[in-house]
């Protein structure tokens, strides 16, 4: 029996992919939601859709002071916040023999800081209310280290140990780590290799539908006291990844 989810839910990027499926999905649930990602007229659009009980903001989650302005704007809309949905990610993909710094920083910067920003602003009202429920978005790459994706995979294992690291530190709050296989969504159309690029869509050829992890998302959410679903690994039947 699935329950309604009376909770306030921020998701950071919303605006496609995994991020904005999450936000259909708790939003049929009855969840309150407060959005957020770079592009605006899609989070506009969205909450539209979704109606009285979703509101947005844009989201830069790479800096600290706008994902505390993200989380004061969802507690002053909504008068509290339950749940963070650390979703946000990048993932241009390379050999490390292509010395792509400046892409290996904006990994680091969106899936490890974007990921430590979005605790960081939440973490104080959580323990100050007793409650609350951190759920970080990461990846099969949080798991193992492919070819063309070291860095990607080692901002992947940071989230795990950080999640891991939370639910150690604090009894009162849940913490669950979502490690999706391959989904058919926008991450990697930044990749600037052509040949990983075209590797990419090969391995899409057996992928998962965003709604899937939104679904794994809300299983973790739909928990009554007392049960913290740690770790979700979700892939495609039969997919090597």
């Amino acid at each position: 029996m699935t329950r309604n989810i009376d909770k306030v839910v921020l998701i950071t990027g919303a605006s496609s992919g995994i991020g904005e499926a999450t936000a259909r999905e708790l939003a049929q649930a009855g969840a309150r939601l407060f959005i957020g990602a770079r592009r605006a007229d899609r989070l506009e659009a969205l909450t539209g859709e979704l109606g009285e009980n979703a509101a947005w903001r844009t989201l830069d989650v790479t800096d600290g002071d706008d994902f505390e302005a993200f989380v004061a704007a969802a507690e002053a809309q909504f008068g509290r916040i339950d749940v963070l949905v650390n979703n946000a990610g990048v993932m241009p993909l390379s050999p490390l023999a292509a010395l792509k710094r400046d892409e290996w920083k904006r990994m680091i910067d969106v899936n490890v800081h974007g990921v430590l920003n979005g605790i960081a602003a939440v973490l104080p009202r959580f323990v100050a209310q007793g409650h609350g429920h951190v759920i970080n978005v990461a990846s099969v790459a949080a798991h193992i280290v492919l070819p063309t994706a070291a860095v990607y995979c080692g901002t992947k294992h940071m989230v795990r140990a950080v999640t891991e690291g939370l639910r150690q530190e604090h009894d009162e709050i849940r913490s669950t780590l979502i490690s999706p296989g391959v989904v058919a969504t926008e991450l990697g159309h930044d990749i600037t290799d052509p040949a990983v690029a075209a590797a990419l869509k090969g391995w899409r050829q057996k992928s998962l539908t965003p709604d899937a992890v939104a679904r794994a998302v809300r299983y973790a959410l739909e928990q009554p006291e007392g049960v913290d679903i740690n770790e979700v690994i979700v892939r495609p039947v039969a997919a090597d990844m």
